[in-house]
């Protein structure tokens, strides 16, 4: 949603976005797509979710995350589940998403749904519900989600590049986010997924040592939160899994991730650029100060972004092409 975790800098021109990427908007998508066909999905993947997340409090974070890099590179086709194959680097093993995690999760709701209606349900499917589950089960709003997605065919590492970085400026957002058909509010709502989650300290140590030529760090931290992440992160820092939660209340889906960038305690430049532009600053004091508004507007944008498709067919094994 959205740095959600590391991610390398780049910024891909509309000619190489066109070249790598294209979103299918063929697959219709319904609320009762598996009625008649697999009534119980929904129940199945949920019981998935509550189950790892009972054992593993960092589960929401990782489902949510997972789904929105799927969905950025092809539309939301399942792709970021498949392996890395023969001399092909699937978009799993990209830098970006070394630090993805929780794909047992899809498997196990996959294995769950395939015992009940064998080859009927994608793995796309899984992961948007799976998301929709994870915001649930840390205190968000629900929503039903739009089913019928498809599952691709290709993934490919060197795609990752184009997920928005978490050293973006504004019209790098902008623009990566209107590639997709999302607007400058999606982009704002979709921000506050980090209510939930950790990032490591490559991605934010840009603003804490070596800022600029002038600062050493950025001069919009707040200084004491900037204190605290320079002792987290030193600029040798050697330590593996070093880093900070992306706000105070990192396992409960809430607004605290705007009321704390208003106060200079984003932690990522990205972040940070969201108070740039008049309109998504008023954005930001407007989520800031109503949960409701915020939670209103997050799930429009879900639903919207989740409903970029583009695959081809129904996995039997989400970690392999059928």
């Amino acid at each position: 949603m959205l740095a959600m975790g590391e991610m390398v800098a780049f910024v891909a021109s509309l000619a190489i976005f066109s070249l790598l990427i294209s979103f299918d908007g063929g697959n219709a998508l319904s609320l009762d797509y598996y009625t008649e066909t697999c009534p119980k999905v929904e129940e199945a993947v949920t019981a998935a979710v509550k189950k790892a997340t009972a054992n593993d409090r960092t589960v929401p974070a990782a489902l949510l995350r997972m789904h929105f890099h799927d969905c950025f590179i092809r539309g939301c086709d399942g792709s970021v589940l498949l392996k890395s194959v023969g001399n092909n680097t699937a978009e799993k093993d990209g830098p970006p998403n070394i630090s993805l995690h929780a794909f047992y999760v899809i498997d196990n709701a996959k294995k769950a749904i395939e015992s009940m209606c064998p080859g009927v349900v994608s793995c796309a499917d899984i992961v948007a519900l799976a998301a929709r589950d994870a915001v649930v089960i840390s205190g968000g709003p629900t929503w039903e989600v739009p089913k019928g997605r498809l599952d691709g065919r290709v993934s490919k590492a060197i795609d990752t590049r184009l997920l928005p970085s978490p050293a973006f400026n504004f019209s790098q957002l902008q623009q990566s986010f209107s590639q997709r058909g999302l607007s400058t509010e999606d982009l704002v709502a979709l921000s506050g997924g980090h209510t939930l989650g950790f990032a490591h300290c490559s991605s934010f140590i840009n603003r804490v040592n070596n800022f600029d030529s002038t600062h050493n760090v950025d001069p919009t931290l707040n200084p004491s939160f900037a204190a605290s992440l320079r002792k987290t992160c030193p600029a040798h820092n050697k330590v593996k899994n070093a880093g900070a939660t992306l706000d105070s209340t990192t396992a409960t889906f809430d607004n605290a991730y705007y009321k704390l960038l208003t106060q200079g305690k984003g932690l990522f430049s990205s972040d940070q650029a969201l108070l740039t532009n008049p309109k998504t600053k008023n954005l930001v004091d407007k989520f800031a100060t109503s949960r409701e508004a915020f939670d209103e507007a997050f799930v429009k944008s879900m639903i919207k972004m989740s409903s970029l498709t583009g695959g081809q067919e129904v996995r039997l094994d989400c970690k392999v092409v059928r």
